[in-house]
């Protein structure tokens, strides 16, 4: 089986799965690059209401293929690229982890919003085995997950973790016992389906802006304007939608709300 991407869709969850049987679906350049393209076309499709990230077979990614490191043609940003667009998906993404989560499998799956992960499953930040410096902002991204002291200790020693150590960390979200994390994952997908898209994507949307420095010359209420902003677009949204008053009207007539808000394929004006 050749290397790659697999994408299907099924009741409005897009699951990406990343294959390359022969290197423990180690992540090849042709991989990382086509990683950002194939997210973009989820994004740009309104049906589509959270995205799954897994591994082919019993391991979720060895990471990058090492070979491809000496390539020119290459270049190490590919991955960097890849998880940017990953983190800035704009619906909820997990990372539905079995095996192996190691190097750029793990920068992916911390790339995520959540993680749920099989017993047995094993993580590691390794460039310090290889001498190379993890990136800016997916150590920034490590250290908001897991804290700066549980983030260095990945970082500097690329010690290997299992799920219980990666749990109390705040690596993962949930364990599943072996067997039990398909069923765990389409579990909790249908309540994604379920809730508001709206409030979901404006939740996502207020998370990963929380922290985020406005730099040194914005003056002391510019964290504050942007925020400001972003909410007042999400409330015309909402009103406009007419989706506060189908979830109130459907929790006082005791019934599934149907709401009619549909996720946009850009951000927040």
């Amino acid at each position: 089986m050749d290397a790659g991407l697999h994408c299907a869709i099924r009741d409005g969850i897009a699951t990406l799965t990343l294959r390359n049987p022969a290197k423990r679906n180690a992540m090849t350049p042709a991989m990382w690059r086509e990683f950002p393209e194939l997210l973009a076309g989820l994004r740009a499709d309104p049906a589509v209401r959270a995205l799954v990230l897994t591994g082919h077979g019993g391991t979720f990614s060895a990471g990058a293929d090492i070979g491809s490191l000496r390539d020119a043609e290459a270049p190490r940003d590919l991955a960097t690229r890849a998880e940017e667009a990953l983190a800035a998906f704009p619906r909820p993404t997990l990372a539905a982890v079995r095996g192996a989560c190691v190097g750029g499998g793990c920068q992916l799956a911390v790339a995520c919003d959540l993680r749920f992960a099989e017993r047995g499953a094993v993580f590691g930040v390794t460039p310090a085995r290889l001498g190379l410096v993890y990136p800016p902002g997916a150590t920034r991204r490590l250290v908001r997950l897991v804290g700066p002291s549980a983030a260095k200790y990945l970082l500097f020693s690329a010690e290997l973790i299992g799920t219980e150590r990666a749990l109390r960390t705040g690596l993962v979200d949930e364990v599943l016992p072996t067997g039990g994390l398909d069923g765990r994952v389409a579990e909790f997908t249908a309540v994604l389906r379920s809730r508001s898209a709206l409030t979901q994507q404006a939740a996502k949307e207020f998370a990963d802006a929380a922290g985020e420095d406005p730099g040194e010359d914005a003056g002391e209420d510019a964290g504050e304007r942007p925020a400001a902003a972003r909410l007042a677009w999400w409330r015309g949204q909402e009103e406009a939608a007419g989706e506060a008053g189908e979830g109130i009207t459907a929790f006082l007539e005791r019934r599934a709300p149907r709401f009619p808000w549909s996720p946009s394929a850009g951000p927040a004006a």
